[in-house]
């Protein structure tokens, strides 16, 4: 069977940085096709579980998410520390690689992390110059994504060096929140690498609870979503790990 030029680049990626988006067809591939290395999703369906992430989101972040329909976590430890994550976190150049660009583009407002504009496909004017969005809803941009809550150093009382950046997200189909945080592995949970990188999305469709009625639609986006989540996860942390062996570095917690 003959590969593809992306397979074959991919497969000499393995120990190197991963590329950045390339174009929609491979985006594709990498991010919704390609079954992710290491699994990342949390288990957050039953009733019980829910309501223990629910209580750990409000004694880590001060807020309640109970009023969000969808909540989805993922996980993913990282050999390097904490600090060094959280850095390459927010390093626009480390995000360019490990999102799907073309898919879903990034912008940046005032040229900073703290304000995202996401544009489906990259576009940024309505479809035939239509006057209004798709069905009523907004796509134009997908939606956009401001920093609420930003702790780039953790508290002296944290015992797991805690670092987060907590974005609002509006202006499209998920009205919610969004979260990136980096804490240091807990023996006790049975975590080996240094560090852990969390991301966990809690939001409502469009502002709306109970849209859609059905649950096809939900299913389906969250099939693709985790997917995606995850692949973007673990092209995080083959970043991490190249690079801080590449720079030899000892970092402090």
């Amino acid at each position: 069977m003959i590969e593809s030029t992306d397979a074959r680049r991919d497969e000499s990626e393995s120990d190197t940085l991963p590329g950045q988006s390339r174009s929609v067809v491979s985006d594709i591939r990498r991010f919704v096709l390609q079954r992710p290395t290491i699994p990342t999703l949390m288990d957050s369906k039953s009733d019980a579980v829910r309501e223990d992430y629910e209580h750990r989101i409000r004694q880590r972040l001060e807020l309640s998410v109970s009023d969000y329909a969808i909540m989805n976590i993922h996980k993913i430890g990282v050999s390097a520390p904490a600090s060094y994550v959280f850095e390459e976190l927010l390093d626009w150049q480390a995000v360019l690689r490990c999102w799907p660009g073309h898919i879903a583009t990034l912008e940046r407002v005032n040229g900073d992390f703290e304000h995202l504009r996401v544009y489906l496909l990259g576009r940024k004017k309505r479809l035939f110059g239509l006057k209004y969005d798709l069905l009523g809803l907004n796509i134009v941009p997908l939606f956009t994504m401001k920093a609420i809550k930003v702790q780039r150093v953790p508290e002296p009382s944290d015992f797991d060096s805690q670092r987060y950046v907590l974005y609002e997200c509006s202006g499209g189909y998920p009205v919610g929140l969004f979260c990136c945080y980096v804490r240091s592995s807990i023996d006790e949970l049975g975590e080996t690498e240094q560090s852990q990188v969390i991301m966990a999305v809690v939001f409502n469709f469009y502002g709306k609870k109970n849209w859609p009625d059905t649950h096809i639609v939900n299913t389906a986006w969250e099939s693709i979503h985790n997917r995606v989540t995850a692949n973007i996860l673990n092209r995080f942390k083959q970043l991490c790990e190249f690079k801080f062996q590449a720079d030899g570095a000892t970092v402090m917690e």
